[in-house]
């Protein structure tokens, strides 16, 4: 099973929930076909750059999952035609687990010159 993460983009008008009554669908198909819902976050309302579907705004939800690869391709079918959905996109999640230290290493390294002028 691979990670992935998904950008989905609701229509306003076709939800009235905020996208809670999607999230939860979408978790219990990913429960029902073996994979696991790590994370599912509202992005918010926004406005689009240009019109989709005729709509001028939408809501955006991030999710992070694991599921196999066949699975993957089911989710975007099922949604494609879904009138809840504006725009979707599902790409495999690669983020370094450990991005805190490589800043702090990064931060500790632009402050040793500081210190050396100090001194």
């Amino acid at each position: 099973m691979n990670k992935y993460e998904a950008i989905f983009i609701l229509d306003i008008r076709k939800v009235d929930d905020e996208g809670k009554a999607f999230t939860s669908e979408l978790t219990e198909m990913i429960k029902e076909w073996g994979g696991e819902m790590s994370e599912a976050a509202s992005l918010g309302r926004s406005q689009f750059a240009y019109e989709i579907k005729k709509r001028k705004a939408g809501i955006y939800w991030n999710y992070v999952f694991t599921a196999d690869a066949d699975k993957v391709m089911a989710i975007k079918n099922k949604f494609r035609l879904d009138e809840r959905v504006l725009r979707n996109m599902i790409i495999k999640f690669d983020r370094p687990e450990v991005v805190n230290t490589v800043r702090s290493q990064a931060e500790e390294t632009a402050a040793e010159p500081a210190a050396a002028e100090a001194n």
